[in-house]
């Protein structure tokens, strides 16, 4: 059975709702926080139309998440962007300004306010999201240690907040459920040791009991698709990028 379909989407989200998880996005979770929580992650790398597929789909089972969107041409657009926000979910800016600047810290930063101002036109942004930037020496989460969240009106990022510590983490990075491999940045270190291989692997815990009672979910939408050929695409694509990604993140030193 394929992984990664909008159908094995909808049966994860079906299968937390009947094990009463209450669904926020990252902004509701900061300011009124569910004792027993899902939150969905959803970082807009590429194909927005996906995103939209996704943020259509969680509508439909009333559920509400989170869209995190680059200021690129493959992942800002702002009709999706406007559909996105009227179906009632949260828009954050999915920032890599470090890493375009090549360190020079004043240039991200510059780069950061200018492009949350962009997104602020769509929505009242109150959390990001780092980037990870795999084929980068730069960890745009870095950005923080000289500069203040708060000083942009932010009050959260996932990485970074103390609140999300006590989260399972879960990731579909590099295509595979937390592989560690092929996952240079994307990670959030909650201290769970639970083995997932797939998504019948999430459901399977799920429905023994297993699961701890705060979660994140994050997904790249792009990867996700029920048509075949662009299924078997993404696929390919994304292990040869794997593949890069082992090469270069083995030989480098993060800064």
């Amino acid at each position: 059975m394929r992984d990664f379909t909008l159908k094995i989407y909808i049966q994860l989200i079906s299968n937390f709702k009947n094990h009463n998880y209450k669904f926020q996005t990252i902004e509701k979770y900061l300011i009124e926080p569910s004792a027993k929580v899902l939150i969905l992650r959803h970082d807009v790398d590429k194909r927005p139309v996906n995103s939209l597929v996704f943020a259509e789909l969680e509508n439909n089972l009333n559920v509400k998440s989170t869209y995190y969107f680059r200021l690129t041409k493959d992942s800002f657009n702002e009709e999706i962007i406007k559909k996105i926000v009227k179906l009632g979910h949260e828009i954050g800016y999915h920032y890599e300004d470090l890493a375009l600047a090549k360190g020079d810290f004043e240039k991200a930063i510059y780069s950061f306010k200018k492009n949350l101002g962009i997104l602020r036109k769509y929505y009242p942004v109150k959390t990001v999201c780092m980037h990870g930037s795999p084929l980068s020496a730069w960890n745009n989460i870095k950005l923080w240690e000289k500069y203040k969240l708060e000083e942009f009106g932010i009050i959260g990022e996932p990485y970074i907040s103390s609140e999300f510590k006590e989260f399972f983490y879960l990731t579909d990075t590099g295509r595979k459920w937390n592989n560690n491999k092929f996952n240079f940045r994307d990670k959030i270190n909650s201290g769970y040791n639970i083995n997932i291989c797939d998504s019948r692997d999430i459901s399977g815990n799920l429905m023994k009991n297993k699961l701890p009672d705060k979660i994140i979910i994050s997904t790249h939408p792009q990867r996700w698709d029920n048509n075949y050929f662009k299924w078997t695409q993404e696929f390919v694509y994304q292990n040869i990028k794997n593949i890069i990604k082992y090469f270069i993140s083995s030989r480098k030193i993060d800064v």
